[in-house]
């Protein structure tokens, strides 16, 4: 029996159960087509387990430094396996809260692979066989997967992806982490923390170069200090994996060439969406440059009727982004006129230790764009909630508009600046001037007030430096 709907949300990440959810909210009957777990690679194998592992290595860390803090700890040990098994633990508790979430809305869940075989019907290959739907809307919600490398292709035991970093079979000894992108980053920290020897190797002349020049030099010069090995403007040129390791030629910055010896290896540069085997090129779907599925500002692809959203579309590729594109295509299809989103303001966090947090142009975007800028600075060290925290490194930094005041940037790096990250995402969504911001009247004593002296420092009234 077929079954008829509004809408149907192929994926169940947080792009597609979010758009589902809304879609419901303003009336449309509603179904999801998820071919694996609800919540998708977000709640099961990314965003969420990924920091409970890092949680789970922060206290190690602390642990391990108790001294600091006058504290006594000895015989400090890491259990691998309970650690994963609490990481899992955690996912498998969000995955069961977007299943109450699918009923309490009454949207109608279908597992199984879906494909669309035409304007308005979906097939869906269930356990039980063929399901037919049609419906007058598809949002496509499909993600996107790692991207591996030619020469080192992903094999769970020596070469891993995200995916199996984060259920190791084994701790690494000597790890190799290909791409120090947000993803790279995270397990080097993860892994460092834990014990094993890290080497990150990046083709760029920086690490995580999306970030503001001073954030990557300030993270590059920690990382060393925590003992790692980084190596920019760099190439691994060839991978051979055998049952007890890994060899890797890899050619420096210098040019030169030189074999080196790992235990594992993870494959972090970068992602593919899933658009493949879902029916796109026959319905004429068109894909961008980068073979993301093209979209407008509501999320509407070239063909009517199917909209696309999250990591199968455009950067950035964010859990948070994708949760708001689902909000304004199921606006969108149910006759609504929502606020476009502006990538400028969406804020990007990367929970590596020291944390990074940022939002809008970087100093060298903003000059790029002919902007004449001023930028304000404060350190970690200069804040006393830090300085009690025992968390005194890093800094914050704010870039604005010299001729109008207006906040063009903000970019974190330190203890706990994924959470501070908000208050200037707000200010921007505002359209916030410095002004209001120096008269905002910050808390004490918190790290947020670091925001305050940053903005002030912009404009030659710093008070704490």
């Amino acid at each position: 029996m077929t079954q008829s709907y509004d809408l149907v949300v192929l994926g169940s990440g947080p792009g597609g159960y979010v758009a589902a959810i809304r879609a419901a909210q303003l009336g449309l009957k509603t179904a999801i087509v998820e071919r694996e777990n609800l919540g998708g690679i977000c709640l099961n194998w990314g965003c969420i387990p990924t920091k409970a592992l890092l949680r789970s290595a922060e206290i190690f860390h602390n642990m391990k430094n108790a001294a600091d803090y006058g504290l006594a700890a000895e015989n400090i040990t890491a259990d691998l396996e309970a650690v994963v098994k609490r990481s899992r633990g955690v996912a498998k508790q969000l995955t069961q809260g977007v299943a109450g979430l699918m009923k309490k809305n009454k949207i109608d869940v279908v597992m199984g692979d879906g494909k669309i075989t035409a304007p308005g019907k979906i097939n869906v290959k269930t356990e039980k066989g063929d399901e037919e739907l049609e419906t007058k809307n598809i949002i496509i919600a499909t993600g996107a997967r790692a991207r591996d490398l030619p020469f080192a292709k992903a094999d769970g035991k020596r070469i891993w992806t995200y995916r199996h970093a984060m259920t190791p079979p084994e701790m690494p000894t000597k790890l190799l982490i290909i791409g120090s992108g947000a993803i790279g980053i995270e397990f080097a920290s993860f892994y460092n923390d834990m014990g094993s020897e890290v080497t990150v190797v990046e083709m760029l002349d920086r690490i995580v170069p999306v970030e503001d020049e001073e954030v990557s030099k300030f993270l590059e010069k920690s990382l060393k200090k925590q003992g790692m090995n980084i190596m920019t403007g760099a190439g691994v040129k060839s991978i051979d994996a055998g049952a007890k390791g890994v060899k890797a030629e890899i050619e420096d910055s210098k040019g030169k060439k030189q074999a080196h010896e790992f235990s594992h290896v993870i494959v972090a540069v970068g992602i593919q969406p899933n658009i493949e085997a879902i029916g796109l090129d026959e319905l004429g779907v068109e894909p961008d440059e980068r073979f993301h599925i093209k979209t407008d500002a509501h999320c509407r692809t070239n063909v009517d009727g199917i909209y696309a959203i999250g990591d199968c579309t455009a950067g950035p590729w964010l859990a948070h982004k994708a949760s708001h594109e689902g909000v304004i295509a199921a606006e969108t299809i149910a006759g609504g006129h929502p606020h476009t989103m502006d990538i400028n303001n969406i804020p990007g966090c990367t929970y590596c230790h020291p944390q990074i947090a940022s939002v809008g142009l970087t100093e060298a975007k903003a000059k790029e764009a002919g902007y004449e800028v001023k930028v304000g600075k404060f350190p970690f060290i200069g804040n006393g909630k830090a300085i009690a925290l025992g968390e005194t490194e890093g800094f914050i930094k704010t870039v604005f508009d010299a001729k109008t005041g207006e906040l063009l940037g903000a970019h974190m790096i330190g203890a706990e600046v994924t959470e501070l990250i908000q208050g200037y995402t707000v200010g921007k969504t505002l359209e916030t001037t410095e002004a209001e911001l120096m008269n905002t009247v910050f808390p004490h004593p918190t790290l947020s007030e670091m925001m305050h002296e940053s903005v002030l420092d912009a404009y030659g009234r710093v008070m704490h430096i």
